[in-house]
């Protein structure tokens, strides 16, 4: 996967970095936009603040509808901080951003295995996250997601400690929305929030994206506000867990053993007998 991201992009990766993968379609209800703003984070916190982390890459894969104009504004965001970070020599390496173009079978044949990280985040309730976290989990990637879709059903499999699982429950997300949304009180209450946000209006390697902005800030439908302090900080314990090769290791052996229950036999086995009442 280096080599092809070498010749597509012309970006050298460096392979022992923490692949950290979200391919998927490109929708707001993926959330794509809470990953972006957090590799955003990190990179503010490594400039301003000299923090040292496990070097990691951040790989993007996503289709989109041709009218959908805010998922091909949060491909522009996701691009724009992809050449400003992987331009900028002084975080030598430690981050690095890449949006993989025409996402497709054979491209996620390379993908999958080379995945560590999983990133299922979209939000709790929607059944967003389906079959791509399966594949991944069968190739030894680690899930980080919300207890949505698929990943309740990993979660039973691989137990607790071999799940990043992160943010609110659907119960919770659904009496937030009763009570009303206000996503400018998690702004307002957090300065990691707002430094974020200041960077989008102020310009990314010469571009700004106020549509983006805007859009979190007076509506945020999916509430990437309100689960991205859960997320931030599974992403922090993600870092301190892969440095202890061994323990990443025995997890990602959990997981491969775990992904027997997914096997089309046994699908087409429960629907034969539960569903069209087959002998």
């Amino acid at each position: 996967l280096a080599r092809y991201i070498s010749k597509a992009n012309g970006i050298n990766v460096e392979p022992s970095s923490m692949f950290d993968v979200q391919v998927k379609r490109l929708h707001e209800y993926e959330r794509q936009l809470m990953n972006a703003l957090h590799i955003l984070h990190l990179y503010l916190q490594i400039k301003n603040h000299g923090l040292e982390m496990e070097p990691r890459t951040f790989i993007f894969g996503a289709k989109a509808s041709p009218g959908y104009f805010m998922a091909k504004e949060i491909i522009r965001f996701i691009c724009g901080l992809g050449d400003m970070i992987n331009k900028d020599s002084s975080i030598s390496g430690m981050l690095k951003v890449i949006f993989l173009a025409d996402y497709k079978v054979s491209l996620a044949e390379m993908i999958y295995p080379a995945a560590e990280i999983s990133e299922q985040i979209s939000q709790a309730g929607k059944e967003a996250s389906g079959t791509g976290n399966m594949k991944m989990m069968l190739n030894g990637a680690l899930t980080l997601g919300t207890m949505d879709g698929a990943n309740i059903e990993i979660y039973e499999q691989v137990g607790k400690d071999n799940i990043f699982i992160f943010g609110m429950r659907t119960p919770e997300v659904n009496e937030l929305r009763m009570k009303g949304y206000h996503p400018e009180d998690y702004i307002n209450n957090s300065q990691v929030i707002r430094d974020v946000m200041a960077r989008m209006y102020n310009g990314i390697n010469g571009a700004t994206f106020e549509e983006v902005a805007n859009s979190i800030r007076n509506k945020d439908f999916y509430m990437a506000l309100a689960d991205f302090d859960s997320y931030r900080g599974t992403q922090h314990y993600i870092s301190e867990v892969y440095r202890n090769q061994l323990e990443w290791n025995k997890k990602s052996l959990y997981n491969i053993a775990g992904a027997g229950r997914f096997s089309a036999d046994r699908a087409v086995t429960d629907y034969a007998r539960d569903i069209w009442n087959l002998k």
